[in-house]
């Protein structure tokens, strides 16, 4: 059997969704398809939560966008006013959760809510290749992925998921079973998810536990790129990647792959083939053991929207390992993630994601043993496989705030 996951941006319209349909058709063997939240609705959730959480006004306009997003959807696939039941319950329980007083926990809410987004995409999808002949089972990955309850970033329960898998992916009178990405839940089965693109986890989890031959993504490009198309010209394709390399790119923050995703499959040697649903019949990328050095050319890898604290002891002291010890547990606690670190004589410098940071709460618990400054609106870059030309065209023209460099890696922290 194989497991194919489709991201957002393969299911954004009724054509995105035919699509999908047609690749799918092409396919006899045994399939676990893994599909996301449609276009962006992870992002219209995201602020439906909060919204929900702090009580404001617009929460039934936030929903109302939701509903009609998917409405739209369903009336091209289905016909004007068809709206499947099962499409029409996910609305009803959205709408009766927002109905509720929120608890006091954001995480906790937060998975409750945005994890609609792909409830609604698999329920359509689902439906769609039914009525069009393509006979499949919807399944609820809540009802298999089991987890802690570390909400908004759950730890994969392996034993309970194996089980729940293997009684629920049976193929036994089923060929094609279609589930969520990104969500799970608790032995108390509140909904948990796995973190932000969490999908591709998703697909890497059932493909171990089922031991699969394979798992595609399938992507709105042709594989792994050298860089992103968007931030770059002349960008080439990588044909083949090994499970490493692959650690190091997503570690570093290349988007196409989610940095979970590869430890699953290479403990049990499964590939990782990256296509494309607007040209499925091409190769793409895959990634697997490879025993050999294999030629690469400079990989780039931008992460931006970053801001730059730097510690510095009041007393003038060194940075000790007390110092670190201190702020990486205070970091780990709070569930701040950190992009780089780097250490001086009398400063540590941390990089965190903008979005993340909660600046007056950072202050106030660290003030009162370092002299806190920052930069923010930074972008890292990060090159594998680079070579001194390659960095000396990159840093022109741009300030530097930070750089680290190792033998296959260049990392450079810059304003541009």
């Amino acid at each position: 059997m194989k497991v194919f996951k489709f991201g957002g941006a393969s299911v954004k319209d009724p054509a995105a969704v035919r699509n999908l349909a047609k690749i799918i058709s092409g396919y006899n063997e045994d399939l676990v398809v893994v599909i996301s939240a449609m276009g962006k609705t992870t992002d219209l959730l995201e602020t439906l939560a909060k919204a929900y959480f702090e009580r404001k006004d617009n929460i039934q306009d936030i929903f109302s966008q939701f509903k009609n997003y998917h409405t739209d959807i369903c009336n091209d696939l289905f016909g004007a006013g068809n709206i499947p039941p099962i499409v029409s319950e996910q609305f009803d329980e959205l709408l009766e959760k927002l109905d509720k007083k929120p608890s006091l926990d954001f995480n906790f809410e937060y998975d409750q809510i945005v994890s609609f987004g792909e409830l609604t995409s698999t329920c359509i999808v689902s439906e769609f290749l039914n009525k069009e002949g393509k006979t499949n089972r919807w399944v609820d990955a809540r009802t298999v992925i089991r987890t802690d309850d570390m909400y908004r970033d759950a730890t994969i329960d392996w034993v309970l998921t194996e089980e729940f898998c293997k009684e629920t992916f049976k193929f036994n009178g089923h060929n094609l079973y279609i589930t969520q990405g990104f969500i799970g839940s608790t032995p108390a089965n509140l909904t948990t998810t796995l973190g932000r693109e969490g999908s591709d986890f998703t697909a890497a989890i059932i493909g171990n536990v089922l031991n699969a031959e394979s798992v595609s993504f399938w992507k709105d490009v042709p594989g792994v790129l050298s860089a992103d198309p968007k931030k770059m010209e002349g960008t080439t394709k990588i044909d083949l990647l090994s499970y490493r390399e692959a650690v190091e790119m997503t570690h570093s923050g290349a988007k196409i792959i989610h940095p979970k995703t590869m430890k699953p499959l290479h403990n049990k040697q499964i590939p990782l083939y990256v296509k494309s649903f607007l040209a499925p019949d091409n190769s793409g990328t895959v990634i697997h053991e490879i025993d050999h050095k294999i030629l690469l050319p400079p990989i780039f890898i931008f992460r931006e929207n970053l801001v730059l604290i730097t510690l510095s002891p009041k007393d003038f002291s060194f940075i000790s390992i007390e110092d670190i010890e201190r702020v990486v547990n205070f970091l780990a606690e709070n569930r701040v993630k950190v992009t780089l670190m780097q250490q001086s004589a009398i400063d540590l410098n941390l990089v965190l994601d903008a979005k993340d940071a909660d600046w007056d709460w950072l202050m106030d618990e660290l003030s009162p043993y370092y002299t806190i400054r920052y930069n923010t609106g930074l972008t890292l870059i990060t090159i594998r496989h680079y070579t001194e030309e390659v960095l000396d065209w990159m840093v022109k023209e741009k300030d530097i705030y930070l750089e680290q460099h190792s033998r296959l890696t260049a990392r450079m922290l810059v304003k541009e």
